[in-house]
């Protein structure tokens, strides 16, 4: 739930700006090589304790248990840990609540289950297109759904994605000011 400096559109501490987008889609991409990682030892896993000995048999348990409850868990451990994943430390952004506070795990699995905005509408709208099996019609769906999505943060005050908004969090740049120059 959003927190009333949200609401009021009030704006941020100073030192709390939001990273600049490509920053963000910069980090956002290299999540998504550390996630191939995650999902490919998770689908292992899942394969070798349910002895699955065809990728069709127990799909439905594998696509759910590798694509949406171990990036569940990963995200939710980060972000109520430290706020920050591996790419957000090197890209230098940091997740936090609208009042500059570390996220309960409660507040950062609601992120992550808000986040899959990111990716639903695209996925439906293939789905009732029928290209659920292209993979070059899902992927072109995909990639306009995110970038669509990634440029309405532009239209937020802060500038801050809308399920950050939604859920009373934000991205933080934490690079320290530059130095002055003598």
């Amino acid at each position: 739930m959003p927190t009333p400096n949200v609401q009021a559109g009030l704006a941020p501490p100073p030192g709390a700006l939001a990273p600049p987008l490509r920053r963000r889609l910069a980090c956002f991409l290299y999540e998504g090589v550390l996630l191939f990682g995650v999902v490919f030892v998770c689908a292992l896993i899942y394969s070798v304790l349910t002895d699955q000995r065809h990728a069709m048999v127990g799909r439905l348990g594998l696509l759910l248990t590798a694509f949406v409850l171990a990036p569940g868990v990963y995200f939710t451990w980060y972000w109520s840990g430290s706020g920050q994943t591996l790419p957000m430390q090197t890209w230098r952004i940091h997740l936090q609540t609208a009042d500059g506070r570390r996220l309960t795990r409660a507040r950062a699995l609601g992120r992550y289950l808000t986040a899959w905005i990111w990716f639903l509408p695209a996925l439906t709208l293939a789905w009732l297109a029928g290209w659920h099996d292209s993979g070059t019609h899902l992927a072109a769906v995909l990639a306009a759904g995110v970038a669509l999505y990634a440029l309405s943060s532009k239209l937020h005050p802060q500038r801050q994605f809308w399920h950050d908004a939604l859920c009373g969090t934000r991205l933080v740049d934490t690079r320290g000011a530059p130095p002055a120059r003598a």
